[in-house]
């Protein structure tokens, strides 16, 4: 599926389209039929508003607010929240707003992420830092907060409280991975907790605005909450062991990125904290930034072969079948098959 650019004017050149897109390229987890196309279309609005959202009267203002959203990524937080909405009237106007509020707030992180992490690639382009400057992205992403806030003002106190509580849980969640884990702290424990923080705390909130404007009751809205967090966490789990795993970069960044910038991540902590003999010659090259070549390739290779690598993913499956365990609240039907194949999805993905 390919999403929405923004053209020099910012209106959208290309868009969703019900008729060209098949079910399947929205997600591999999601069926085909009319769901599939009742999500295309969510998509479609979502995107609108989007390019809507980073528009500016300014063209440089316009260029660097779209500059992410133009690049790409699986709207999967849009996405969550519309497949949640279809629980209750997906039609609701509110459904699509909350969708693009935690879109904009998503796509602000990974401005500022890219100035922290000084990264030069996202999505497959220069990151905004890289292409203009450090003070540029920073700017950017607080634009883009601004815009999701002018549209929450829309939708009511209580949508605005969650918003600044998710908000909340992802600054602290950045500020914990910035400082590390504390003397004494369980470093995977800090870890997962960060996780929880900086991706599943959004993630939670996209499925409560998507079934609570679409008026689905209370104690389902919390089921697929806290399904949304668990899940989430899942989601960036995999991501990291894709880092690994990838044999050939399909995830948009070289395979052992983050063992080059000495990023630890689940398999490294497992490694990091344990001792076992095999995986001696592990530890001690991952010990820190991996930039050597030849020792960037072993150390891959040892952490593709490891028994962290193992453990990792058993983690991962936990996550995942937590969140599966929060669907027995849901009622049959597409939608809770949809969203138990997400949680198939997050543990089998390549990419």
């Amino acid at each position: 599926m390919t999403g929405a650019r923004a053209a020099v004017d910012g209106t959208p050149t290309e868009v969703w389209h019900r008729n060209s897109t098949p079910a399947s390229t929205i997600g591999p987890w999601l069926p085909e039929g009319e769901l599939g196309e009742a999500l295309a279309d969510g998509l479609s609005r979502v995107e609108s508003e989007l390019v809507r959202a980073v528009g500016s009267e300014h063209p440089f203002v316009r260029e660097a607010a779209g500059h992410l959203m133009a690049a790409g990524g699986k709207r999967f937080r849009p996405m969550l929240a519309l497949l949640a909405a279809q629980l209750g009237d997906p039609a609701a106007a509110e459904v699509t707003q909350g969708a693009v509020v935690c879109e904009l707030t998503h796509l602000a992180t990974l401005y500022h992420d890219d100035v922290m992490d000084e990264a030069v690639v996202r999505r497959g382009a220069p990151s905004a830092n890289s292409r203009w400057s450090n003070s540029i992205a920073i700017l950017t992403g607080d634009l883009l907060f601004a815009r999701a806030s002018d549209i929450l003002a829309d939708l009511g106190p209580e949508a605005v409280r969650v918003q600044a509580r998710t908000f909340e849980r992802l600054v602290t969640g950045q500020i914990k991975e910035t400082v590390g884990a504390q003397p004494g702290e369980d470093a995977i424990a800090h870890y997962l907790g960060v996780l929880a923080d900086k991706t599943g705390s959004l993630v939670a909130t996209s499925a409560r605005f998507g079934a609570s404007f679409a008026g689905v009751d209370a104690a389902l809205v919390s089921a697929l909450t806290e399904f949304g967090e668990e899940v989430g966490v899942a989601f960036q789990i995999s991501d990291d062991l894709i880092d690994i795993v990838s044999r050939d970069g399909v995830s948009g960044k070289s395979p052992g990125t983050d063992l080059r910038e000495g990023i630890a991540t689940l398999p490294v902590l497992f490694a990091l904290a344990g001792d076992d003999p095999a995986e001696a010659r592990l530890r001690e090259l991952v010990a820190g930034p991996v930039t050597d070549d030849a020792e960037h390739a072993e150390a891959l290779a040892l952490l593709r072969a490891s028994r962290s690598l193992e453990r990792a993913t058993d983690v991962l499956r936990q996550y995942a079948d937590r969140a599966r365990a929060r669907l027995d609240a849901v009622p049959e039907g597409d939608v809770r098959e949809a969203l138990s194949a997400l949680c198939d999805y997050v543990v089998t993905r390549t990419s």
